[in-house]
């Protein structure tokens, strides 16, 4: 059975930084294309960012630049490093696969940016 559990979120001034881990369980992770999304309140998620099989990357527009995803199969492990944070990059963050499956949507982690 396929399970995402993220973490790594929590409260940082504008500016600051933070690590999102993704640990990944059950089969074709190291063969999967694999991305982070976020909701805000009252709205769909968004897409953030993707990391393909083969370690290919890209980016939202609004976090290029600012954001790192990267990966670890031998941990299955999707990382998001997350650089000179904003405001509007407050929401809960989500791991799933590239496209998203709708039946493996964790519990995602909170990242708020507030001084």
């Amino acid at each position: 059975q396929v399970q995402f559990v993220e973490s790594g979120g929590g409260l940082v001034q504008p500016g600051g930084s933070l690590r999102l881990s993704c640990e990944a369980s059950g089969s074709d992770f190291s063969r999967s294309s694999m991305a982070w999304y976020r909701q805000y309140p009252a709205k769909g998620r968004d897409f953030v960012a993707r990391i393909t099989s083969g370690g290919a990357t890209d980016y939202a527009p609004s976090v290029g630049g600012r954001f790192t995803i990267s990966r670890d199969n031998d941990k299955n492990t999707v990382i998001l490093q997350m650089n000179r944070l904003k405001p509007e990059d407050t929401a809960v963050y989500y791991c799933n696969r590239f496209p998203p499956r709708d039946s493996y949507w964790g519990q995602g982690t909170q990242v708020t940016v507030s001084s």
